[in-house]
């Protein structure tokens, strides 16, 4: 299998019910409409999407605000299938996401799953995702060829990174239609895929 760059919400955990509890808190406090919340795509760090629904608030500081909120709440933030078997079967892996280094690590933390050695998070930066520079970083630190990379995403704006950084992507079904994925391949899940995966090698 090849380097394999990971998403996290929605590919390795389910923490939707944490996200829309602290967006639809955060909208209630600062006068945002239920609708825009509720319309909020994710898959882009925080700070954006505030910079959008409010762009007279402080971005940065409500940004960690909403983030600090999310990492305190994980009730309800479970492991999807197949995530386990990628960050412990031994491949390379690293996880490329919209969260901050402590949102990716209570969630990660939370369903007993290990933080990759290469995590790229907002923090580290210029440009979220769909710009690819968080995958061509991941690539860099790993020490491999971005053409050697696949992508596992289940947002537009991820799965559209992945591909301008020149990487094999497989749009993972959790959270968008697949016509809403222009991946190169699809999956159902991280567990589907690694099945994929090991019948084109012969079941090794």
């Amino acid at each position: 299998m090849r380097v394999v760059l990971s998403d996290l919400d929605g590919v390795l955990v389910d923490s939707h019910a944490s996200i829309m509890r602290a967006w639809r808190a955060w909208g209630a406090e600062h006068g945002v409409e239920p609708a825009a919340i509720e319309g909020v795509q994710q898959g882009r760090p925080s700070g954006e999407v505030i910079a959008t629904l409010a762009p007279h608030l402080d971005a940065a500081e409500q940004s960690r605000a909403i983030d600090l909120r999310q990492a305190a709440d994980t009730d309800g933030v479970v492991a999807l299938p197949g995530a386990r078997e990628l960050l412990t079967g031994g491949g390379t892996v690293a996880v490329v996401t919209s969260c901050t280094v402590p949102l990716a690590t209570a969630r990660l933390g939370v369903v007993g799953l290990p933080v990759p050695e290469v995590l790229v998070t907002p923090e580290r930066l210029a440009r979220g995702k769909p710009d690819p520079e968080g995958y061509l970083l991941a690539a860099r630190e790993l020490g491999v060829d971005p053409a050697d990379c696949v992508v596992l995403e289940d947002a537009p704006a991820g799965v559209r990174a992945g591909r301008a950084a020149g990487m094999h992507v497989v749009g993972i079904t959790t959270t968008h239609a697949p016509g809403e994925l222009d991946a190169h391949e699809l999956a159902p899940s991280v567990a589907a895929w690694l099945e994929r995966v090991k019948a084109r090698s012969g079941g090794e």
